[in-house]
């Protein structure tokens, strides 16, 4: 498979798992086109062209001749510089051992722009009948304050480092997001659980979260009881980061009951804890996995790829 197939193909199937709709996602589209057709001199030269047809700022061909054929790809939540030398390694070893380093979290250009796709939270916000103008105000703060905390980051040091070696190197973020986001809320809408208890049984019975429970980075319960009723549960997984801790009241007020995400930080635990939401972290390295091994599972059923697994992920396959 080409490098270039690998690339959209990561992307038509996070598109198919969107919590937003095809026009939603059109219209985002539209406006990155309008914006490139009045941009003009510097700004029109730098203009990152991927905008105009990839929805996902955090998803990148970072470094590769799109044309390359690939075989074997090392695949990892974290891909940066000591991974990319392993694979360079790894070839010195065996030539053309590996064709292609895969990142799950965003590396270079899509690092540095990884705020973009928390907009997409607006839709996840809006299914669970908060209103549009509810929800964007809510985020536009956090996506604010996301965006300044990674501006002052040396984003192309590990891509720097593919270029050198000349590697291969691609990071899917969202699109692998939105498969576990999907994955998990489509069984947890079916099995209905009744008790917090029952919710980490169901993530415990998921072979990437029984391989997190025995890495002590399994399934847990941060706020509440096993036996506490879970009333409606919501799957936060997708979406670039953490949305704004403000958000938890309107969750509450909208009928969740429970919260099962990646992780949590301090300030979001304390703002839920305060009001009575039930959250349960399923672990963010192992939903990670599980998001990558669902959209490699899809690319695969177009060809079987040569899969070496790295930087805390395990291959998977359904």
């Amino acid at each position: 498979m080409k490098l270039i197939d690998i690339y959209k193909l990561a992307i038509r199937k996070g598109i198919e798992k969107d919590p937003r709709t095809r026009r939603e996602i059109n219209e985002e589209l539209t406006r990155a086109r309008k914006e490139f057709r009045k941009s003009k001199g510097a700004d029109r030269r730098a203009f990152d062209k991927e905008r105009l047809t990839n929805p996902y700022a955090d998803t990148r061909i970072l470094y590769g001749d799109l044309d390359a054929d690939i075989r074997a790809i090392i695949v990892g939540i974290d891909m940066e510089g000591p991974e990319i030398l392993t694979a360079a390694r790894l070839n010195e070893r065996e030539p053309d051992q590996i064709d292609l380093v895969m990142a799950h979290h965003p590396e270079g250009v899509a690092w540095a722009r990884f705020y973009d796709v928390m907009h997409l939270q607006e839709a996840c916000l809006r299914k669970l009948g908060i209103p549009a103008e509810v929800a964007q105000r809510l985020l536009k703060e956090r996506i604010e304050e996301v965006g300044r905390a990674v501006a002052p980051a040396n984003h192309t040091r590990s891509v720097d480092i593919a270029r050198l070696l000349d590697i291969p190197y691609m990071c899917i973020h969202t699109p692998a997001d939105n498969h576990v986001a999907s994955y998990l809320q489509r069984i947890f809408d079916r099995k209905k659980p009744k008790k917090l208890s029952q919710v980490v049984s169901i993530l415990k019975a998921i072979p990437e979260y029984a391989d997190g429970l025995r890495k002590n980075a399994g399934p847990r319960i941060l706020i509440g009881e096993p036996n506490k009723d879970a009333g409606k549960v919501f799957v936060d997984m997708t979406g670039g980061t953490e949305g704004s801790k403000k958000v938890f009241g309107r969750l509450s007020q909208a009928g969740v009951g429970t919260i099962v995400a990646m992780h949590l930080g301090e300030d979001h635990f304390k703002r839920a804890k305060d009001e009575g939401m039930n959250v349960v972290i399923a672990g963010h390295i192992a939903s990670d996995t599980l998001g990558l091994n669902l959209l490699l599972d899809g690319i695969e059923k177009v060809e079987k790829l040569n899969v070496v697994a790295c930087s805390g992920f395990i291959r998977v396959r359904r």
